[in-house]
């Protein structure tokens, strides 16, 4: 019995120091990759050999970070940090949406005249510009941690989508080669994200605005710059300038909620004779009537619907997240026009995990679903496609996944 022990302790040592050999193995690699591939294309890319030094001085790979494959074999187990893919009813805590609208409030006044030129210049409402501030960054108050080029350059050399961070960490370090960042070291989110308004660093090349005329496009210090930022990364996604972003709706029971998605708009008017009407009572804008809307059910009948105009659309350009836009939206209607929470509850939802409900989209591909990919997200084509299975079944539509639904797909 003592030796059996003995064995299986000198198994988990010997496993132990073959990791840890892996390990330093991949770190030494790493450092080979910069010399050898990195710095060829930040070359290319006209970068100085000086602010590459600089950059890469003392970076070591970032194992905490998710969704990492290591060359070689092994892979980091897949992690979903990001807010926007937990369930619908946890991203709209109703402390966080009074935080986010008071602070928005103070920051509306504070910018107003600003927020009016950039409103002028983009057709972007300044609402909406203060809603993605406060989202991605607590309208500049929260830490952002990261060693940049440090995130960067881990996921371009073992990250799920390795060649896009590369190409990201050569904007990172065309950044640094332009003067446009802070003295120091140039920090990121866990994804890599910079500044106040979590630009991706291709993007703050091609949207990045001089707001405040300094000559310098400042999205870590400068409020006016990020302000103007946002609304130039806006607008280049085509915003509809006079269009709002959508309406909390009621939808009959007789109309499906298998109609979601952005591939079956139809006119506010069209959508009114099935029956949909906003929840305040009210009528539709005028202006809005004629214009197309696509029909929202984010917790497909567990939770608020919204007809949301192409506008959307544009926000999920920022982030390609429903409820992402959904805050977004609703927050720039709170701080500018004081309305409530939404008519509709959020209701419970069972917890899944992303590779059971990937499970269950590879179950609904082979009947011939399209889910829009396996990825483990529940978008619109996966609520629908949820949606119309129960249909096909003899079920009712509920157009969202819970754990029956799960076991019966995923197999």
């Amino acid at each position: 019995m003592v030796r059996v022990l003995f064995s299986l302790l000198a198994c988990v040592f010997l496993s132990s120091v073959a990791s840890a050999d892996t390990r330093s193995q991949t770190e030494a690699k790493f450092q080979n990759w910069l010399r050898t591939d990195v710095w060829p294309a930040a070359r290319r890319a006209g970068v100085d050999r000086g602010v590459f030094d600089a950059a890469v001085k003392n970076i070591s790979l970032n194992w905490d970070l998710p969704d990492l494959r290591p060359p070689g074999g092994g892979q980091v187990p897949e992690q979903q940090k990001q807010a926007e893919f937990r369930a619908p009813a946890a991203y709209f805590k109703n402390s966080t949406l009074a935080s986010a609208e008071r602070v928005g409030k103070t920051m509306a006044g504070r910018h107003r005249a600003t927020l009016s030129r950039i409103e002028r210049q983009t057709g972007v409402p300044g609402r909406i510009i203060l809603a993605i501030w406060g989202r991605e960054s607590a309208y500049g108050s929260a830490a952002i941690p990261h060693d940049a080029f440090e995130v960067l350059a881990t996921k371009a050399f073992m990250g799920r989508r390795a060649e896009f961070f590369r190409e990201e960490l050569i904007a990172a370090l065309q950044i640094v080669d332009g003067g446009h960042a802070p003295a120091g070291r140039l920090k990121s989110s866990w994804a890599g994200a910079l500044g106040q308004p979590q630009f991706m660093p291709r993007n703050f090349l091609a949207y990045a605005q001089d707001g405040d005329g300094d000559g310098r496009r400042d999205i870590w210090r400068s409020e006016t710059d990020t302000l103007a930022s946002i609304g130039r990364y806006l607008a280049a996604f085509d915003w509809q300038r006079g269009r709002d972003w959508g309406f909390e709706v009621k939808v009959p029971t007789d109309v499906s909620c298998a109609l979601e998605g952005p591939d079956q708009g139809r006119r506010v008017q069209d959508w009114q004779k099935l029956g949909i009407s906003r929840v305040s009572g009210r009528p539709f804008p005028a202006h809005e009537r004629q214009g197309e809307a696509y029909l929202l059910m984010p917790a497909g009948r567990h939770g608020p619907a919204f007809l949301v105009t192409p506008n959307f659309y544009v926000l999920k350009k920022y982030n390609k997240s429903d409820l992402y836009a959904l805050f977004v939206g609703h927050m720039g209607d709170r701080i500018d026009f004081g309305v409530g929470a939404f008519s509709a509850r959020w209701q419970s939802v069972d917890t899944l995990s992303r590779s059971g409900i990937a499970a269950m989209q590879s179950g609904l591909e082979r009947l011939g679903y399209d889910v829009g990919g396996a990825d483990g997200l529940v978008g619109y084509k996966t609520r629908r496609s949820i949606g119309e299975w129960q249909l096909a079944n003899g079920q009712a539509a509920t157009c969202f996944p819970d754990r029956k639904i799960v076991s019966a797909l995923a197999r």
